[in-house]
């Protein structure tokens, strides 16, 4: 367990010749007539369900960090669809694998919109896949709710379609920061990204984090997306000899980078992640390793029963995605999900796509049972709280905005 200290809180029908013998009139008349039922079925039955579209990586080395996010939004969409789904409609969620790369990404928003037409996307996993598809949902005006991803690129310049709930990296830099800097008097700090957009905000977070306190990166070091290949960044990292290290990459490159820092180098010195690192991934993949880790988060401690929201949370995992484990992404997930319901079924009259972000920006608070979320007309994130846990030792709980 990771611990913590709380200080506040379409498809197209085809048709096949055959060498059988034709069938009888009244066969074919009757089969047309069922086909005419069925398909004005299944036009009755998309006006009594919304269906939600999530593309993420479910496969490749980040592929843990999809999997939770959707088995949350699949334990949320299961417990609403229990009590009443949204307006009376059921809510069916389809998650396409991108394998955390942004060209999957984008075509899988592209058939998700143009032919499954979802009523939104929800839960995208990742900073460059969300910045390759934000062309797409701006033109076709769908909105993109919940990305996993704190990216200022989702925040700055402000995007109407855009929607979300959790904190910034830039947020999550100043938190780490302001706890290596102010409370333990570090001064030699050096950041290690994985090169690409993600990499780069995190990158950009801390510089902006280190200039307000007159300082700034003594060394940096990066490695490629989707590999392990840290051996190149960390001996950047270590011409200089940090006394910690900022990591903005993912589990398995982050725990790699770690292990070899610990095995390799002399002394001891924190390691710093930002919440897409997935903790109980990375707990796991670092083993014995875990001293000295802290791990910035964006949603509450998992395992805090005193949030209604956590009780709740925990039953619905329980009873409906018992084999994902209690997690950081889980939670975050379900938040989504249920968020997305207590938005949809404030809407006054039918639920458009426009109704739905107009009912966020003018309802403005949504008390989701002791987390407090709170939008407007330019403010499209629900959360600033940043919390520091650790892997293994509890260490202080930081806030929010």
């Amino acid at each position: 367990m990771v611990h913590s200290n709380i200080i506040k809180y379409k498809k197209t029908n085809r048709f096949f010749w055959s060498r059988r013998p034709l069938l009888p009139l009244t066969i074919i008349i009757s089969l047309l007539f069922f086909f005419a039922n069925n398909s004005h079925g299944i036009e009755n039955n998309r006006s009594t369900v919304l269906l939600l579209g999530q593309s993420c990586a479910l496969s490749g080395p980040a592929k843990n960090l999809g999997l939770e996010m959707r088995a949350g939004l699949q334990a949320a969409v299961a417990n609403i669809n229990d009590t009443g789904g949204v307006k009376g409609r059921d809510i069916l969620l389809r998650s396409m694998d991108d394998g955390y790369e942004p060209d999957r990404a984008i075509k899988n928003t592209l058939e998700l919109i143009q032919d499954d037409q979802v009523f939104l996307l929800i839960g995208g996993v990742g900073t460059p896949t969300s910045e390759a598809i934000v062309p797409i949902i701006e033109q076709y005006k769908i909105p993109f709710f919940a990305p996993f991803s704190g990216a200022e690129l989702l925040r700055n310049p402000f995007h109407r379609y855009v929607i979300n709930v959790r904190a910034s990296y830039y947020q999550e830099m100043e938190a780490l920061t302001a706890y290596l800097t102010d409370k333990l008097g570090m001064e030699r700090i050096a950041c290690f990204y994985q090169n690409d957009s993600y990499g780069f905000a995190g990158l950009k977070g801390i510089k902006l984090a280190l200039q307000k306190r007159d300082m700034q990166l003594v060394s940096q070091g990066s490695y490629e997306r989707n590999t392990v290949a840290v051996m190149g960044g960390l001996q950047e990292i270590y011409k200089k000899d940090p006394e910690a290290v900022i990591l903005v990459g993912t589990y398995a490159a982050c725990a790699e980078f770690i292990k070899l820092s610990k095995a390799k180098k002399q002394g001891s010195r924190i390691f710093g992640n930002i919440s897409f690192v997935g903790t109980e991934s990375l707990k796991n993949a670092l083993g014995n390793y875990g001293d000295n880790v802290i791990v910035s988060q964006v949603v509450p401690f998992p395992w805090d029963n005193r949030i209604p929201l956590i009780r709740e949370y925990r039953e619905a995992m329980h009873r409906y995605q018992r084999d994902f484990p209690i997690s950081f992404i889980t939670l975050e997930g379900y938040i989504a999900g249920k968020l997305f319901a207590a938005i949809g079924n404030a809407v006054t009259g039918e639920l458009t796509r426009e109704k739905f972000i107009q009912t966020m920006q003018q309802t403005g608070r949504f008390d989701l049972g002791g987390v407090i979320f709170q939008f407007g007309e330019n403010d499209h994130q629900g959360m600033d709280s940043i919390y520091l846990t650790t892997i293994h030792p509890i260490v202080q709980k930081v806030t929010n905005k």
